[in-house]
């Protein structure tokens, strides 16, 4: 049985997706510092909360703490981001899949650490699947291998981008720009914008670490 855990950041409202639509039986929910709020407010229950909290008030801290089983408070002075000590926490529960809300809008220094981050953790835990959610977009992350994905009418806007280096021998199937065994240097703006053609798609690569963007307008 998969174990998956949804971890809710403190991201603008308007990038958040209604999360009652990602409830589900034995999902676990970690808010990240205000991101706890907003699992509240979606009428949902967490199950954790980490972070610093020095996001929100007292008054809402200490509800907070009657509303949340568990807690993991750090000091403001940290090596690590609040997101990253979630993401840690996450996978001590050796989860199969780590959904991430409300991580993407405002400041690009915290998106792109997220985003850097998520390469590294998948490089570290190839079997685990990490997904990064907003309202127009998803982004996951891949490590060498062979993969299948259908159609979304929604977000029917499929980009493939390298992360920390090259990605060697890319072969896309099923797509508006099919390509077999590519090279995609790191930067390289090649395979934004695809559309998938069919039902369902295949991707497959030999070398590096993939990320993949579903987008609409």
């Amino acid at each position: 049985m998969k174990k998956i855990i949804h971890v809710v950041a403190g991201g603008p409202d308007e990038f958040l997706p209604d999360l009652s639509d990602y409830a589900q039986k034995d999902a676990i929910w970690i808010g990240v510092d205000k991101g706890v709020q907003l699992i509240i407010q979606h009428g949902l229950h967490p199950d954790l909360a980490v972070g610093d909290f020095d996001s929100i008030s007292p008054e809402d801290f200490l509800r907070v703490k009657r509303l949340v089983p568990s807690l993991r408070q750090f000091k403001p002075e940290k090596d690590e981001t609040d997101m990253e000590l979630a993401i840690l926490t996450a996978l001590e529960m050796t989860p199969s899949v780590i959904k991430i809300f409300g991580a993407t809008g405002g400041r690009l220094d915290h998106l792109m650490a997220n985003i850097m981050m998520l390469g590294r953790f998948k490089q570290h835990h190839p079997d685990t699947s990490f997904e990064m959610i907003d309202t127009q977009n998803s982004l996951s992350v891949f490590v060498p291998g062979f993969y299948q994905i259908g159609r979304e009418d929604e977000k029917k806007y499929v980009s493939f981008i390298p992360v920390f280096s090259d990605v060697n021998g890319l072969t896309l199937k099923g797509f508006k720009f099919p390509l077999t065994q590519h090279h995609v240097p790191l930067g390289s703006s090649l395979c934004i914008s695809n559309e998938l053609i069919q039902e369902t798609g295949h991707f497959s690569f030999e070398k590096g670490i993939l990320m993949m963007i579903r987008s609409k307008d």
